[in-house]
């Protein structure tokens, strides 16, 4: 049997690093990051216990360690649609137009989608506040801690990449080879970005669909999914970090609700 290409054989190196990095991988990363942070613990590691589902450090090394590495595997379902476009011959990055061979034109491109959709989405996420149909969003809070803001901007690029790749070059790809027309495309990418999102309350449902068809329309026009990327990051980076501002400044919108105990239904009692 002849030996595979090395075309063959690298594709294949990134499929077995993609599928671990989504499955067993993944555990065995944070089991030795388990076992490593047990063993400098004063207490002999015979005399500890362990959870089958242990929740992160609270403070500390590890919670940014885990904080991290969270957004790190998070990036593997990017990683795994890229590799499912690329074709023999044909890079995936340029099919769907995520490379720096036009970041000039990207960058302005994103910058101005920002100004379509960041500024009337924020308005939006207000009236919806306001009217008492969007969830109260929180946001984590900016500490003097130097990894915060590093881990706030990587949670951004982290789901610029893959609302972007995923909804817009990967699905609009497939869709258009099962023969779906283009506005059909658009339209149904946007209603999933919605659903997405619906965690959020009705104001976020229709804003992120208009998101969609935004970008989508701009994705059939352009070709290219970088200045959507840099346009949803931008986007998230003003929410992350800006959001704790807002709420200082207007805690009626943007601080967070009381907490209300919800009431047992027949189904959730013992």
């Amino acid at each position: 049997m002849p030996a595979p290409a090395a075309v063959s054989r690298a594709r294949l190196w990134w499929e077995v690093g993609i599928v671990l990095a989504l499955s067993v991988g993944r555990s065995a990363v944070y089991s030795v990051l388990a076992l490593v942070q047990a063993l400098q613990r004063e207490v002999s590691l015979g005399d500890q216990q362990t959870s089958l589902n242990p929740s992160a450090d609270a403070a500390g090394f590890w919670d940014v360690l885990y904080q991290f590495l969270g957004q790190a595997f998070a990036l593997a379902p990017v990683a795994l649609a890229i590799y499912l476009l690329w074709e023999p011959g044909v890079s995936a990055f340029r099919r769907i137009g995520l490379d720096f061979r036009r970041f000039a034109g990207d960058l302005g491109r994103g910058l101005l989608l920002v100004l379509v959709i960041g500024v009337p989405g924020l308005a939006l996420y207000a009236a919806g506040r306001a009217l008492g149909i969007t969830v109260q969003v929180d946001a984590a809070p900016l500490d003097p801690s130097w990894w915060t803001i590093p881990a706030l901007l990587l949670a951004a690029l982290r789901a610029g990449l893959t609302e972007e790749v995923i909804f817009i070059g990967y699905l609009f790809d497939r869709l258009k080879r099962l023969g779906w027309g283009a506005w059909t495309i658009i339209l149904a990418t946007a209603a999933l970005r919605g659903a997405y999102h619906a965690y959020q309350g009705f104001g976020a449902i229709v804003g992120n669909v208009a998101m969609g068809i935004v970008f989508g329309w701009c994705y059939r026009r352009w070709g290219r999914v970088m200045p959507l990327v840099i346009a949803h990051v931008v986007i998230d980076i003003v929410a992350f970090i800006g959001y704790p501002i807002a709420a200082s400044l207007w805690p009626g919108l943007f601080a967070p609700a009381p907490a209300v105990t919800p009431t047992p239904t027949p189904s959730a009692t013992a």
